[in-house]
């Protein structure tokens, strides 16, 4: 044995070591060896119990202890058998029976020793492959496919249609007669708030879809809820293929994303050791200015703490916080311990590198001495190695050992499961997990006819450029985004990182991973995850992006599916769609900081002259947005915006609606049909930027091109900055307007909590709706006309300001 321990170090609390080498002889050790691993039957269907078998072989010069084998099916451990002790030269053969299996191709692996009680010559080689394949077994298989409502992403009110149809995915017809559908929509709480029957008559032929069937209705409820189908059993399918006549699907009614994690405010945990709560402030650069509901928890001295019960079981913890910068900038490393129910887990690591930035509001940077401070936040996350049940306590605790002060935001808790290779006969796996790993199976699946994709293992993979996609349509798999991971280059700064695809691979799919980038301020050009350009027909699901200049980028992008996404901490637009992108949905996403609009739309033209319309935008959230809107839109017709819920935008207005083309080619927005924004919250939305201008909850900017065809519904506004919705008009001389706001209805609108600011904007507040008489120096009052039907206020200073003679507001 040979030990090397530290027991002291003057510079870092802990030890470091470059090289650690051992010269002479290795001592008599075994050396434990897999082989001849098998499966048995050797042509199993999905009825048979499969044994798997392995030799075991000593090559060592001393003998072994005892030990065990694990076998595995892919990824998934599937059992384990003793090995008993072996003298050197000696072999034994081990089984494990796996139960039966459905049918496919399964990649399996036997490790001898996994838990290293053996000391080996050699523990590289203590493992053996091979596959397994499974038939389908004789029977029909019936399933509820597809299960499907309208409208597909329902708000509070709307009357739901369900329907179902069957799908005989077996060998053989079902029965004839009658087969009975179930379907119950659950609450969060598990109670069904509706039951609706149907059936389907006649035999169904192996491979064929019934035509759907229509249940019934519901009236949504905000919430969320599971959709159970249940199939009634048929005479001719075995009872191995009956567990599949049950499904669930999510179904979710409201405002915003529905993600798979809850956040808990600090400011409404337990606070104790002398953590004090902070806020409420409107102040940019400040702890409580800039958090999520204007207000935070401090920990600036040992022992104190913010502790949060949870309220389901999880297995991780994100939280949002700001730690003081390096005096010099470039951010400070420090740890925060986090206890479950009073015992210390483990210590989460933070650093202030990717926040504060100074200076030019427009255009800060990473020097102090440029001007104030603003962005201050950043987040971290750890896995927390176990799973905490509902109920326990996790608490963030400054010991001794957190060497710095902390304020803490919020933390997100969730129960994270790796995803599986999805058909390990399909796709191909990286050696390893070095950008050129990944590249090599990427162009392993392209040139491979019988592969469809790559999947990503649970692992750190380092990149340090963009991958290439083109050939065919390739599935890029991860196993989610807490477990397959990319970090770009540690000590680097503003590295291009990301997928770029060209038209050969329209189709191609990315989907469960994560990018952590290295960007720590704003640089445009680079730094988008995904480039695409002159694409079509892809998608995007389960990502998470963090510290890059934007997720996406779409220039004549065409029919993309983008969708269940987390975006945090980028330095300029969460999404932007441009250049005669068309039919492209953006689902489920939400956005947290980012330096730009969370999610734009921006009709130029100059890569690509087309018009841009027919797409989708919905349930979305965008929170905390430190520069520009959480929705921006300049342009375009038949867009639609709906079921979206935007808060505490820090300098700009919520929701943007602009003809503004910032001097690049654009068109304006269409007349027919209209742009259309429904079911939308802006919640402490709006703020100060380019100087002296304020912004509203909702900013309507006719500007250098044609503002119409505007359809606003079913908006909230609650406690704006400055004011809830304002109107305003672009010159081109002091006396000369560019473009009236002309055919803009908004109807079914709440606007409430407008006061005055208090701050050096007082007399720009305080205004449910301002038309603006106050342009930017040099220019001239609103120009146009709106109308508003159903309109609402409440505790508003003033309800309307409009003293232009060229603004009509018709109020019904």
């Amino acid at each position: 044995d040979v030990q090397l321990r530290f027991t002291a170090n003057s510079g870092a609390p802990s030890g470091q070591v470059a090289e650690f080498q051992i010269f002479g002889s290795p001592a008599a050790n075994p050396d434990l060896t897999v082989s001849g691993l098998t499966s048995s039957p050797a042509a199993p269907v999905e009825t048979d119990a499969v044994t798997l078998s392995a030799t075991v072989r000593n090559t060592g010069s001393a003998a072994s202890a005892a030990t065990s084998v694990n076998f595995y099916a892919g990824t998934t451990k599937a059992g384990s058998a003793n090995v008993g002790a072996l003298a050197a030269g000696a072999s034994a053969t081990v089984s494990a029976n796996i139960g039966a299996r459905d049918a496919g191709t399964y990649q399996l692996s036997a490790k001898v020793d996994e838990d290293n009680k053996v000391v080996e010559q050699n523990e590289n080689n203590n493992s053996a492959t091979g596959t397994l394949t499974v038939k389908p077994v004789d029977t029909a298989d019936l399933i509820a496919s597809p299960v499907s409502w309208t409208p597909g992403n329902p708000g509070a009110g709307n009357t739901v249609t369900f329907s179902v149809a069957i799908k005989n995915q077996g060998t053989v017809a079902s029965s004839g007669g009658s087969h009975g559908i179930t379907l119950t929509v659950a609450n969060d709480a598990g109670t069904v708030v509706r039951t609706l029957t149907g059936s389907v008559s006649g035999a169904i032929a192996p491979g064929a879809t019934t035509a759907p069937v229509s249940l019934g209705t519901w009236t949504a409820a905000n919430g969320k809820y599971t959709v159970k189908t249940v199939l009634a059993d048929d005479a001719n399918e075995l009872p191995v293929k009956r567990a599949n006549n049950t499904s669930t699907l999510p179904l979710f009614v409201g405002r915003g994303a529905n993600m798979p994690y809850d956040t808990y405010e600090a400011e409404d945990a337990a606070l104790g050791g002398g953590a004090a709560r902070v806020g409420p402030s409107r102040e940019i650069g400040t702890v409580a200015g800039e958090a999520s509901g204007r207000r935070a928890v401090t920990l600036n001295q040992t022992g104190a703490y913010v502790e949060f019960t949870t309220r389901a079981a999880t297995n991780t913890l994100v939280t949002r916080f700001s730690m003081p910068d390096a005096p010099g900038g470039g951010g400070i490393n420090s740890t925060l311990n986090v206890y479950v129910d009073g015992a210390f887990l483990k210590a989460i690591n933070l650093t202030s590198r990717y926040a504060w930035l100074y200076g030019p509001e427009a255009s800060p940077n990473n020097n102090p001495g440029s001007g104030p401070p603003r962005h201050i936040y950043d987040e971290a996350n750890v896995l927390l190695g176990r799973t905490v049940p509902q109920g326990s306590k996790i608490r963030l605790q400054k010991d001794a050992a957190n060497s710095a002060t902390y304020a803490i935001d919020f933390v997100d808790f969730e129960q994270a499961t790796q995803l599986a290779n999805p058909d390990p006969a399909k796709y191909a796996v990286p050696a390893g997990f070095s950008h050129q790993d990944v590249q090599n199976a990427l162009d392993k699946a392209r040139m491979d006819a019988n592969l469809t994709g790559v999947y990503l293992p649970p692992g750190d993979y380092q990149t340090s450029s963009k991958f290439q996609v083109y050939g065919k349509a390739v599935k890029v798999a991860g196993a989610g985004p807490w477990f397959t991971r990319f970090f770009s280059p540690s000590g680097q700064s503003g590295t291009d990182v990301g997928f770029r695809a060209d038209a050969t691979a329209n189709g191609s799919a990315f989907s469960g991973f994560a990018y952590f980038g290295n960007y720590a301020e704003r640089i445009d050009g680079p730094g988008k995850v995904f480039d695409f350009n002159n694409v079509a027909n892809m998608t995007i699901d389960n990502v998470w992006v963090e510290h890059q200049i934007c997720m996406m980028w779409g220039s004549n992008t065409d029919n993309l599916t983008i969708k269940n996404s987390r975006i945090r901490n980028v330095f300029a637009d969460g999404l932007n769609m441009t250049n005669g992108s068309t039919g492209n949905h953006v689902t489920n996403i939400e956005t947290r900081s980012t330096g730009d609009d969370s999610f734009a739309l921006f009709s130029a033209i100059d890569n690509n002259s087309g018009e841009q319309y027919g797409n989708v935008y919905e349930n979305l959230t965008s929170l905390l947005t430190w520069r520009a809107a959480g929705l921006a839109v300049y342009g375009g017709y038949n867009n639609i915006f709906r079921n979206i819920h935007v808060a505490d935008t820090l300098v700009y207005s919520g929701v943007t609606i602009s003809s503004l083309d910032f001097g690049i080619p654009m068109h304006g927005f269409g007349a027919s049909p209209p742009t259309t924004f429904d079911n939308i919250s802006l919640v402490r939305a709006g703020g100060h930027f380019w100087g002296q201008q304020t912004f509203p909850a909702m900013w309507l900017f006719s500007s250098s091109k044609v503002f119409q065809g505007i359809r606003v519904n079913n908006l909230d506004i609650v406690d704006p900055t400055y004011s809830g919705i304002m109107f305003q008009t672009g010159y081109s001389s002091p006396t000369t307007p560019l473009n009236p706001v002309k055919d803009t209805i908004l109807t079914n609108v709440s606007i409430s909590g407008a006061q005055k600011s208090g701050d050096a904007f007082d007399a720009k507040s305080g205004f449910g709706i301002w038309v603006n008489e106050l342009p930017e120096p040099g220019q001239g009052p609103a120009v146009g006309s709106a109308t508003f039907n159903n309109l609402r206020f409440s505790n508003n200073h003033t309800n309307i300001k409009n003293t232009t003679s060229t603004f009509n507001l018709t109020i019904n």
